[in-house]
This record gives structure tokens, C-alpha cells and sequence, in this order.
């Protein structure tokens, strides 16, 4: 499975209609399991499952590193995939405390929450001391699209990438949903060994509650993004200890949170 898949279609013009074969992103149920049960079902682009998997099991809190994971497999079935966890015993009997079934549409993070204070949890503070130049911060979106190869092909995913002070982006991931670019792009970077603390998330899509939420489970202190911040992802971000930019496109952004981050070389602002 490379995450896309070509189909025909008619493509309707001005001139009339003609027949071509796009490629599409492919999606498919992606079941996580913990001992047994299951403890969530997404909609997710096959490809880096495992990489998938473990990071959604580090910004959910079910996990702290790999020692807590005792062993891990993949199963692909004909309906889906399945990616199973078994923990250590003083991690498994906590987690049944929290375990909830969902099924999100990729557009949604918090689908099978079901209280305010759950979708809403204290966020640990990020403290870490990155710096970044101005230069950085601008092009970090445009660099990420050259790191894209499954949006080339379809136009139709979000990126999720890891941008080191001096080295640019180092790594990136890609999905339908832009939460699962993220939590790919987290379980790749612990199973890699870098240290999310020591670079900044570069993201394709605006900036919600969830993003900065597992932004800051992983201990990043910085999120540079193509479009806008909610009202209360910003609201986090702060509280967070999270430098927050946004519109970060061409030569310009917009900074937000916790700016002393970003080296602008600007003294005086208008």
C-alpha cells in the first residue's frame, strides 16, 4: 500500500469532457489496540502505521517511551488495519480506566471524548530553549511542499514536517487527516530518537486544539503553520509555553505566543 490509488474519471471543460486516471489518497480504517481491547478506530492513508501508531499512543498519554511497549504488530485485513500494542502491566491498568471506541472523520480529533474536561486536559508546559531565525520561519512551509511526495501525486493530504535550526526540515510525514500527519510524524521522530524539543512542527493546515495539544505532549516548543490558529488553539499555545506561527508562506508570517523564540531582527513594531 503507497497511499494512493489511480481511478478514471471524466474531467469536464470548456472544450467538452474527456476521459483521464487520477491518483487518489487512499484511506482506510486504522484500529488501535492496547492488550486486547481497542481503543481507537481512525480513518488514516495506509503507509507509516507504525509510525502512526505510536505516536497516537504518545500524544493520547498511553504511553511515555518505547520501554512502555512490550511488544507491537501490524495486521492488515481485507476491511482495515490493526495495530496492537501489548504494555507493561503497571501501563495496562491505568489505560482501562480511560479507554473510549471512536470512529473520526479525518477532519476531527475529539470525536468519542465524552466529557468537556476530557477533550480539554491540562497541557504539560513546554520550556525548551530552540532559536530560529526569521528566514526559517518563512520558507518552512514552502520547504515542506518540496517533501511532499504523496500530495505531488494527488493533491489531496496534509504534511506534518520536523524543521531542525540550521538543517531545515529533516523529516516529514503525510496523511489524509492532518492529525494523523502529526501523530506520524511524532511516533517517527521517538523512533528515530530525536528529540521533538530540539525543532519546530511545520504543518500544512490551519492550527486547532488538537495540533497544539499533541504538539505539546510531545514536547515541541514551536509550530510554524500555512494557515490560521483558532481562537483557543492560540489560547492553549500560551499557556502551553508554545511559539505559535501562522501564515507562514513566501517571506512573511504572523507571530503569535511566545515570540522571543523567532530571532526577527525587528526592534520596533508598527
Amino acid at each position: 500500500m503507497n497511499g494512493a490509488l489511480s481511478k478514471p474519471g471524466l474531467a469536464i471543460g470548456a472544450e467538452g469532457a474527456r476521459r483521464v486516471t487520477r491518483s487518489l489518497p487512499d484511506e482506510l480504517p486504522v484500529a488501535v489496540s492496547f492488550d486486547g481491547t481497542t481503543l481507537a478506530v481512525m480513518m488514516a492513508t495506509p503507509g507509516h502505521i507504525e509510525d502512526f501508531a505510536f505516536g497516537f499512543a504518545f500524544t493520547e498519554g498511553v504511553i511515555d517511551s518505547s520501554a512502555d511497549v512490550e511488544d507491537f504488530e501490524v495486521q492488515t485485513h481485507t476491511t482495515g488495519i490493526e495495530a496492537r500494542f501489548w504494555l507493561r502491566s503497571d501501563k495496562s491498568g491505568p489505560l482501562k480506566d480511560r479507554q473510549r471506541a471512536l470512529m473520526g472523520p479525518v477532519g476531527c480529533g475529539l470525536c468519542g471524548i465524552d466529557s468537556l474536561e476530557a477533550a480539554l486536559p491540562t497541557l504539560p508546559t513546554v520550556s525548551a530553549d530552540l532559536r530560529l531565525a526569521r528566514d526559517e520561519v518563512a520558507r518552512a512551509t514552502d520547504d515542506l511542499r518540496a517533501h511532499q511526495p504523496l500530495h505531488d501525486l494527488t493533491r489531496a493530504v496534509h504534511a506534518a514536517g520536523f524543521l531542525i535550526p540550521g538543517e531545515g526540515i529533516v523529516m516529514t510525514r503525510e496523511d489524509v487527516g492532518r492529525h494523523n500527519a502529526l501523530d506520524k510524524l511524532i511516533g517517527a521522530l521517538h523512533r528515530a530518537g530525536l528529540d521533538p524539543a530540539g525543532g519546530a512542527m511545520v504543518l500544512t493546515s490551519r492550527v486547532s486544539v488538537e495540533m497544539v495539544q499533541k504538539t505539546a505532549r510531545a514536547g515541541s516548543p514551536v509550530i510554524i503553520a500555512a494557515s490560521a490558529p483558532t481562537a483557543h488553539a492560540l489560547r492553549l499555545a500560551e499557556g502551553a509555553g508554545i511559539t505559535l506561527a501562522a501564515f507562514a508562506r513566501g517571506e512573511s508570517f504572523d507571530l503569535y505566543a511566545h515570540p522571543h523564540r523567532i530571532q526577527t531582527g525587528a526592534s520596533d513594531v508598527a
